[in-house]
């Protein structure tokens, strides 16, 4: 009988990665750690969740991973581009043409339509509008019959959505999203991780996202847990319930290693 084992399904490919990233503000004394040398790759056609503590470090991977910050150490690759050597004219262009930005602001420019907004980088760029594609992602959007309003007379969501639709349009190898639901309501939240979704599973997008929330988490393919500059923790095919396991787990993890062992025969302050 054939007892050898099951292949592996397939590893997915890496769109991007980071070696021994740290990231230090300050110096001396005052120096605050906010990455602490971490090691992680971001799989290409796949939606990953970071979360973690208020000053864990999951905004600052984010913006080092996107070129919006430099590393004190370590490097960062994109599609096969070394980020964090590049100069910053091309740091510029990689941004421009390589990555896609969501952030809890929307972003928008107030003077120009929906339509105008979404295809603002590919103007500033000169770059041909992909008729085809704009339509794919006006559609996943849900924005079809917007298209001529400008900000002012969109929700909330509908702003974001158009935010989401421009990171889109210029195919960019990823794109990076920094609480994108943080200043909506849970309908329209609900709205934008829907797209986001989608992008992922019928646009092939790749997808970074920061988020607090494990609702907006449980969306994700994988979500990693940050905590002092480290990443401590991942869960794959997450829910909202696993993922507030996960946290509340850490949490306490992160309570006991705070709490100050008595010595031997001596109650801790305040028991009795």
């Amino acid at each position: 009988m054939n007892t050898a084992p099951a292949p592996l399904p397939p590893t997915p490919d890496v769109i991007a990665s980071a070696r021994g990233l740290v990231k230090t503000y300050g110096r001396g004394d005052t120096a605050v750690h906010a990455l602490a040398g971490i090691d992680v790759d971001f799989e290409r056609g796949r939606l990953t969740a970071t979360m973690g503590p208020s000053g864990s470090g999951k905004s600052t991977l984010m913006h080092c991973m996107a070129g919006l910050d430099r590393p004190t150490g370590g490097t960062v690759e994109v599609d096969g581009q070394t980020v964090s050597a590049m100069s910053e004219r091309r740091l510029t262009r990689l941004r421009r043409d390589q990555l896609g930005f969501v952030f809890q602001a929307f972003n928008l420019v107030p003077t120009l339509t929906a339509l105008e907004n979404i295809t603002l980088p590919l103007d500033i760029a000169r770059r041909p509008v992909d008729r085809d594609h704009l339509d794919a992602v006006v559609r996943a959007v849900g924005l079809q019959d917007r298209l001529s309003h400008k900000p002012g007379e969109l929700s909330g969501g509908q702003q974001q959505r158009v935010a989401c639709a421009r990171a889109l349009v210029t195919r960019p190898a990823v794109v990076f999203a920094d609480e994108p639901t943080g200043n909506l309501d849970s309908t329209s939240a609900r709205d934008v991780l829907g797209f986001l979704r989608r992008s992922v599973d019928e646009l092939g997008q790749s997808v970074v996202m920061v988020t607090h929330d494990p609702t907006a988490a449980s969306y994700a393919d994988r979500v990693l847990f940050l905590a002092d500059g480290r990443i401590v923790d991942e869960l794959r095919e997450p829910t909202a319930e696993s993922v507030l396991e996960r946290l509340g787990a850490l949490t306490r993890r992160a309570e006991s290693a705070a709490t100050p062992v008595a010595p031997s025969g001596v109650a801790p302050a305040g028991v009795r």
